[in-house]
């Protein structure tokens, strides 16, 4: 049963959120005495007139999984683009703020937004390998730039398939179409080209939606497994999977952070009454 949330709650703290003023987030202590190796520093993004992200400030802690959740729309997938800048793709976007990865800006004026995104690794909600072998997807990244050594190209292949714990699967039919393998396989296939290059963060947005339980699974327990090597930052609907597979959760609402802490302690003991509400099911 959960405990009785602390009093820093306000009564009409979301009711605030709703009326656009900018309530600070609460964040635990533990989350401060982290290294962070990605930094969300008053971030704000408006999509035309229309704003999606109020002043969000969150550290993410290097080497440990967090998970953003919250109610359709809350702005966790918008916030979780912009740390690549694909929302830069979007006509009509507006940003003020900031974010730092390992300490370097990425949204300063001059920032090579590829070279950037050369330092994550990104997955989506529905596996999209590319119409090549299983080989090239995973190698792809190293091929364009420039990497032509065999033995360089395989010794990534191999070692990236172990990490997304597909390579016994696999490792038989590295020629063959990456298109040919289950859902589930191409996810862990994508995650698997996504670590190749070894990311300094590894972005996924709701990676298991589109996958069965047995997928999704096995998907759960290959982020457990990259966890301490990855720092890993993960959108997810599902608060079961937040609860089991990250370090720390940021529970967002209308493009705001409202409660920021250690998962466990968000899940059992909250500080705010409102995150306790939508974790029981209680709103959103």
């Amino acid at each position: 049963m959960m405990a009785q949330p602390q009093s820093a709650s306000h009564p009409d703290r979301l009711a605030a959120i709703a009326a656009g003023t900018i309530v600070p987030a609460v964040i635990h202590p533990e989350v401060e005495g982290e290294d962070p190796v990605l930094e969300v520093a008053d971030f704000s993004l408006w999509y035309g007139a229309k704003r999606v992200l109020h002043d969000v400030s969150l550290a993410v802690p290097r080497g440990r999984v967090t998970a953003l959740i919250g109610p359709s729309g809350c702005g966790k997938s918008t916030l979780l683009r912009g740390v690549n800048r694909m929302n830069d793709l979007i006509d009509g976007v507006r940003t003020t703020g900031d974010m730092r990865l390992a300490g370097d800006s990425i949204y300063g004026r001059g920032v090579d937004v590829i070279e950037l995104r050369r330092r994550m690794g990104m997955v989506f909600q529905k596996s999209n390998p590319f119409p090549m072998s299983i080989r090239d997807n995973v190698t792809y990244a190293l091929q364009i730039n420039g990497e032509r050594n065999r033995g360089v190209l395989d010794a990534v292949c191999r070692r990236a398939l172990e990490g997304a714990a597909l390579w016994d699967e696999v490792k038989d039919r590295l020629g063959d179409s990456a298109l040919g393998l289950s859902g589930g396989q191409q996810q862990r296939l994508c995650i698997a080209r996504a670590i190749a290059a070894e990311p300094e963060v590894l972005l996924m947005d709701e990676p298991c939606s589109a996958l069965d339980p047995i997928a999704t699974s096995r998907v759960e327990e290959l982020i457990l497994a990259l966890r301490g090597e990855y720092t890993v930052l993960i959108v997810t609907h599902n608060m079961q999977q937040a609860s089991r597979v990250s370090d720390y959760t940021a529970f967002m609402y209308l493009g705001q952070v409202v409660e920021y802490g250690p998962t466990a302690r968000l899940f059992t003991n909250p500080r705010l009454r409102e995150t306790e509400d939508y974790i029981t099911g209680r709103f959103g």
